[in-house]
């Protein structure tokens, strides 16, 4: 019986483990039980969520300082399980996200971001010359995320003759590129962190 316990533990410990790798970072975690983060729900019928504490992110559009707030202009996108912007994703509408601080525009602009705030309200605006309605976030704290890009190397293919040691080149010596496989250029992963 002893066994069959040891095989489970084995199989469920790393899952249990890897699951707690990925956390939001505690400037966006919130109070709330079950944050909005539905966009197109919330501007179905924003009158019924008044109020309630949400998280939004995507890519800052707009920064526009006002008399002690920043007025930062989102096109909202889905957030992964990290509470990050899924980058490529389709845009599921704009916001504005009132900031009860100065934030120079050049921090933030065509940055990435997560808010996390009450729902105030709607507001009329303009997106070019588009009339536009914009929901209202009052922000109580948010997240700034970094473009970065990692070179993602393909496993090493194994020569299947390894364990009789290199080949000889055409003129008798050692080949150099025993074992390697040259596949043309790496991929490029593309990722937002802290």
């Amino acid at each position: 019986m002893k066994f069959y316990q040891r095989a489970i533990m084995a199989c469920v410990l790393p899952v249990v483990l890897l699951t707690g790798c990925v956390s939001i970072p505690k400037s966006i975690q919130g109070n709330a039980p079950l944050l909005q983060q539905d966009l197109t729900r919330v501007m179905s019928a924003p009158q019924l969520y008044v109020g309630q504490e949400s998280r939004f992110g995507g890519k800052v559009v707009r920064v526009t300082n006002r008399d002690n707030t920043t007025r930062i202009e989102l096109m909202v996108q889905p957030l992964d399980e990290g509470a990050r912007p899924i980058l490529g994703a389709a845009s599921l509408g704009r916001l504005y996200a009132d900031v009860p601080s100065f934030i120079d525009p050049a921090e933030l602009t065509n940055q990435y971001l997560t808010v996390l705030g009450n729902i105030q309200r709607v507001e009329p605006g303009k997106i070019g010359q588009q009339n536009y309605n914009f929901l209202v976030i009052a922000v109580t704290g948010y997240q700034r995320w970094h473009l970065t890009q990692q070179v993602m190397s393909p496993p090493m293919p194994m020569d299947p003759w390894l364990w009789y040691g290199p080949r000889y080149g055409r003129r008798g010596f050692i080949d150099p590129w025993w074992g390697y496989s040259m596949q043309g250029p790496m991929p490029v992963q593309t990722f937002l962190t802290e």
